[in-house]
């Protein structure tokens, strides 16, 4: 079964732009990225947009559909309301190059500013060893396909430009979790306290926990019940508990 739908595409650059309607065949099974690769082959050739594989797996086609954050390649047009139009637009959260490709360099600048996982010192490569629950928690995160969905829709830069510099976003605050939770991690060993430094450096105090990060992640992370919550957790105990003050007070004499 095919039939006729309206898009409109945002078409523009940094100076502006605007919404350009087209009216463009769609087929059975088709995503909505198939629909824009036949708009390129049979209207707007000059149409930009960023992809790769078209599988779900390198978060390349990430756009906001009918003003959510989607990837283009696992939005499925039988999904969409097909007597409306669909509105297709760059990611808000980042500056726009051209029509739905953004720069998303803020979040590359971000990666650099978390200390790397540090290896426990005396064991060697290939001899680490953790329990299966411990992988299993770990490996959640490491399903991140860094599409940036969780970044475009945290409302913390979105909604506030002024926030980037102090903030990490929830796909960078995860990563922090996740060495903060693993258990051959000898960070604190080399004075590198993340909890604190999530805290102290990265925003996490600006995250209200709206779960919306989690609601748009195309691998089903939950980012907020499983990495931001205990992060928050962890860091609000390491600086108000006077208990656990006073044991890293000890540990650090020792």
């Amino acid at each position: 079964m095919s039939y006729r739908a309206t898009f409109r595409v945002w078409r523009g650059d940094a100076s502006g732009g605007r919404l350009q309607p087209y009216e463009v065949e769609v087929n059975e099974g088709e995503v909505v990225l198939d629909v824009v690769h036949r708009l390129q082959a049979t209207q707007t050739p000059d149409l930009a947009v960023r992809w790769n594989c078209k599988a779900g797996k390198c978060g390349s086609c990430s756009a906001e559909v009918n003003g959510r954050p989607r990837l283009m390649c696992m939005t499925r047009m039988s999904t969409l309301p097909p007597d409306e139009p669909v509105t297709l637009t760059p990611m808000r959260t980042f500056p726009v190059v051209r029509d739905l490709v953004t720069d998303v360099s803020f979040n590359y600048a971000k990666a650099r500013e978390i200390p790397s996982f540090v290896p426990p010192p005396g064991v060697a490569p290939g001899a680490y060893r953790m329990a299966q629950q411990d992988v299993g928690r770990s490996q959640e995160f490491r399903k991140c396909i860094e599409c940036f969905l969780c970044q475009d829709v945290c409302h913390v830069i979105r909604d506030h430009e002024e926030n980037k510099p102090v903030y990490a976003g929830p796909r960078f605050l995860m990563r922090i979790a996740e060495l903060d939770m693993h258990p051959l991690d000898a960070a604190a060993g080399s004075g590198i306290d993340r909890s604190r430094s999530a805290q102290d450096d990265h925003g996490l105090g600006y995250c209200n926990i709206t779960r919306c990060c989690t609601d748009v992640c195309p691998e089903r992370i939950t980012i907020t019940e499983n990495a931001l919550i205990p992060l928050k957790e962890r860091a609000a105990d390491r600086k108000y508990d006077p208990l656990v003050w006073l044991g890293s007070k000890i540990r650090r004499r020792r």
